[in-house]
């Protein structure tokens, strides 16, 4: 049996390699059972990666957002069945592309509409569009056609986003196929027509304060911008150099920064928090965040075969053995993806290097995190998991 010393190793060994830093904090039954901190938050500046020390979560934001709509759903705000265009009119009218006989593509009507399912479940129909840029992709392009103007304002709302994607055909009728992207800009926007506030404002309220997470937000605050940990990029040859993402201006205060939906910075004390009431059937210190049937059917797999394989080929070998449910992965068999974890276990993970797990046969969560880019998700993460898992009893 592995113990703790043995991913003491492991974690010491990713820094010795090349990795710039990392955390990984676990809990079981509500209690941290492991804490580690390694390596560096500056390398140039000899700052260590310590319990204060804050990462970007990048894709990671996605466990707060479809958490904080399924607490939503289970309020009765919305049904998954009801069609987005209650809350986005605009949205009524939506075209998808279908090819022709001819070899090219054709917009036409969706036979039925954007529901709010799709928006939780990455069925929509639409990629991520974050960037101008050449692309083959019909969809893309028109994408970045409908986001030509926000790009030239230089900053806008949400709710701009969400009616310029409007206008871009979907790829496919919504609902038939999985497609990582733009669903998580329509759950975000959901979530603040239904409160009538800002998202920030939302999180805050049911995860943030309840939760006692006041090191996670989305706009800098005191003196967060002290404790972030430097962006580094990996080399060729393995060194690593300074580095920075677009996506940090995002968050600096200010209506000027602003481009839809900003995603989060935490630690990993603040996102266990989370993770634990997940993984404990919605409760947290004794206080009831959310329902246990809520977070069942939030991890349950929702993929038919035709979308499992559209996961599988964007997943690749990373995420083999996993399904997906509303807004998370969930492991389906532990066989086929070399998963020593439960089926039902849930997370998802951050394209800077964050990663998370809840497993609630355990009563477990696991919130492990560094920022490098290319962030080698599957070197790091996958040894880390199993090593974890190892060492519970």
């Amino acid at each position: 049996m592995a113990d703790f010393k043995d991913l003491d190793a492991l974690l010491q060994g990713f820094v010795d390699g090349g990795l710039p830093g990392c955390a990984l904090q676990i809990s079981q039954a509500g209690k941290t059972i492991y804490e580690g901190y390694f390596g560096y938050a500056d390398i140039d500046e000899k700052k260590l990666v310590t319990a204060s020390s804050i990462f970007r979560m990048a894709s990671m934001s996605k466990i707060p957002l479809y958490t904080t709509c399924m607490m939503l759903f289970e309020q009765g705000k919305f049904l998954l069945s009801d069609p987005l265009y209650n809350w986005f009119p605009e949205w009524k009218d939506v075209k998808k592309y279908v090819r022709i006989p001819t070899g090219g593509v054709q917009a036409v009507p969706i036979e039925g509409a954007v529901t709010v399912r799709d928006a939780l479940s990455m069925k929509c129909g639409l990629p991520y569009c974050n960037f101008p840029g050449e692309t083959n992709n019909q969809t893309l392009a028109a994408m970045q056609r409908c986001m030509e103007p926000l790009w030239k304002k230089g900053h806008y709302t949400l709710r701009e986003h969400i009616k310029a994607m409007s206008q871009a055909p979907l790829a496919f009728e919504p609902g038939t196929h999985w497609l990582y992207g733009f669903s998580s800009e329509l759950a975000a926007g959901l979530i603040e027509a239904v409160c009538d506030k800002s998202i920030d404002d939302v999180f805050q309220e049911m995860l943030f304060d309840p939760l006692g997470m006041d090191n996670t937000r989305s706009h800098f605050f005191g003196d967060i911008s002290e404790r972030f940990v430097t962006f580094y990029a990996r080399n060729e040859d393995g060194t690593l150099s300074k580095s920075s993402t677009p996506l940090d201006r995002k968050f600096l205060p200010g209506k000027e920064n602003e481009s839809g939906w900003s995603r989060l910075f935490s630690n990993v004390n603040d996102f266990t928090k989370l993770m634990s009431m997940l993984a404990n059937g919605g409760i947290y210190h004794g206080m009831r965040i959310m329902g246990r049937k809520t977070i069942d059917m939030m991890r349950s797999n929702g993929l038919n075969e035709v979308q499992q394989k559209d996961f599988d080929d964007d997943q690749g070998i990373y995420g083999m053995g996993y399904g997906y449910g509303y807004g998370v992965r969930t492991v389906i068999d532990r066989q086929k993806g070399n998963i020593i974890a439960n089926n039902g276990a849930f997370g998802w993970t951050g394209g800077f290097g964050t990663w998370c797990e809840a497993d609630p046969t355990e009563g477990v969560s696991i919130v492990y995190m560094h920022n490098m880019m290319p962030c080698m998700e599957r070197y790091y993460h996958l040894r880390m998991r199993s090593v974890t898992y190892g060492c519970l009893e």
